[in-house]
């Protein structure tokens, strides 16, 4: 029997105009049994949830024999193989959890993601996320044009295998490349060029996402503009909403870091309008969290969510003061660049990369330019060191090459930062929110010694 939910994206639209963010952990486990439990738990957190179903690292990049021995052997797996569990089981493992007030989602991770397109079909359910760049250039050496073109027929599947009244949602991870030091221009840029290329290829109902960086007001415009630009570009008819993370980046090692982290992410998410939020757990920066450790971060969130107050969602496509910013500007400079190249996004975004004209920072996939940097400012916002061939500009004020030094400082940045003892005001016992830590905490010095996990 096939799971009985509400569309993906319609349950999220429902939640905002209720003044609920719905929040979502990354969970996978190649147990069927403990994957249901996962769901089960997620559902009945203290929260508006969604539910995760995170594929295994196999699975992710095609190994589908690698993983049906795994599962043959009983070995325990990073994630949920859903390419090699029959689509009856996981028909089960769904039966009962996810249906009308709780979707759920396939994430993976892979940059030839047919086989798991089939798979989350078979068993009935229609959303997943990824992106033919933000799956491929981060993550392995799959060449660019193979991607656009896998991404391109899942897109096609998932569309067509559609049951009537189903309406397919694929998420953008372009707002979340590399984790950190990718300044948010490019990232609001590929999060929307992405959305476009799945709706070119069938897909009605997208997310584009954004990931928590250095900076909250920075953040802030950056979330913003990737609205209103999502309501300029994406196709009228197109049902849309913002995801947000917490920081993918080098995570706080402090249960109270972690925590102030991820409260300020919650807040992020209601003062910019986006409708979801992926959230992290206090174990992220020593092991993957269990089940008890996700449930308490979705728990912690919405309550941080709750206490914020009413979502801007509907102050109009991006609230306040969108109409300017450097994010914005730089965000559609390169997105009609882009479009400019070819209509056709399976041609531009290809071609884009060969050009220069789209560059990630620090990355280096063979199919990557490589001549883009990015770097944490005194303010702690993030900037362009250098742009490559891309049109947009770098920072003029910066003054000498990044060292690995300086490197190290920026990746380690956030994590310092929220792991620091909050001050407490002269004469007072009160902390300041963790969005908004003093500005001489916010310079960038070098960094403390650690354990890089």
């Amino acid at each position: 029997m096939t799971a009985r939910h509400v569309p993906f994206g319609a349950f999220v639209a429902a939640s905002a105009d209720a003044g609920r963010l719905v929040v979502q952990p990354r969970m996978g486990f190649g147990d069927p049994r403990l994957m249901r439990d996962g769901l089960e738990r997620t559902r009945a957190a203290t929260a508006t949830t969604a539910g995760t179903l995170t594929v295994d690292s196999y699975t992710r990049v095609g190994d589908l024999a690698a993983a049906r021995a795994a599962v043959a052997d009983g070995a325990r797996l990073n994630g949920y193989p859903i390419a090699t569990h029959p689509a009856a089981v996981t028909r089960a493992l769904l039966e009962g959890v996810a249906d009308d007030g709780f979707p759920v989602q396939v994430r993976h991770g892979s940059a030839r993601p047919e086989a798991i397109v089939r798979a989350l079909t078979a068993a009935g359910l229609d959303a997943t996320e990824g992106g033919p760049v933000s799956y491929c250039l981060p993550y392995g050496r799959t060449p660019l044009r193979r991607s656009v073109a896998a991404w391109a027929r899942a897109c096609e599947l998932l569309a067509g295998a559609a049951r009537p009244g189903a309406v397919p949602h694929v998420e953008s991870f372009g707002g979340c490349l590399l984790g950190q030091l990718c300044p948010p221009g490019l990232l609001v840029a590929l999060s929307v060029l992405e959305c476009l290329f799945f709706v070119q290829h069938g897909i009605r109902s997208v997310s584009l996402s954004y990931a928590q960086q250095t900076h909250p007001g920075q953040d802030e415009e950056a979330v913003r503009a990737l609205r209103r630009l999502a309501a300029e570009f994406l196709p009228a008819g197109v049902d849309h909403h913002v995801v947000l993370y917490t920081y993918m980046g080098v995570y706080p090692r402090t249960p109270h870091g972690a925590t102030r982290l991820l409260e300020a992410s919650a807040r992020l998410a209601v003062r910019s309008g986006a409708g979801r939020l992926i959230v992290k757990t206090t174990a992220e920066a020593h092991r993957i969290p269990t089940v008890e450790e996700n449930v308490r971060a979705l728990e912690t969130a919405a309550a941080a969510a709750a206490l914020a107050g009413p979502s801007s969602a509907h102050d109009g496509p991006a609230g306040p003061d969108a109409e300017h910013g450097e994010v914005l500007a730089e965000a559609r400079t390169l997105i009609e660049t882009v479009l400019e190249l070819d209509p056709d996004l399976s041609r531009a975004l290809p071609a884009a990369f060969e050009r220069g004209l789209l560059d990630v920072p620090f990355c280096l996939h063979p199919d990557n330019p490589g001549r883009s940097r990015g770097l944490v400012d005194p303010t702690g916002r993030l900037r362009w060191a250098a742009t490559g061939g891309m049109p947009i500009g770098a920072d003029a004020t910066t003054a000498a090459p990044l060292t690995a030094d300086g490197l190290l400082a920026a990746l380690h940045h956030v994590a310092r930062r929220y792991d620091s003892p909050p001050p407490h005001p002269e004469g007072g016992h009160g902390r300041p929110p963790a969005d908004r830590p003093p500005a001489d905490r916010l310079t960038v010095r070098p960094p403390a010694p650690t354990t890089v996990t």
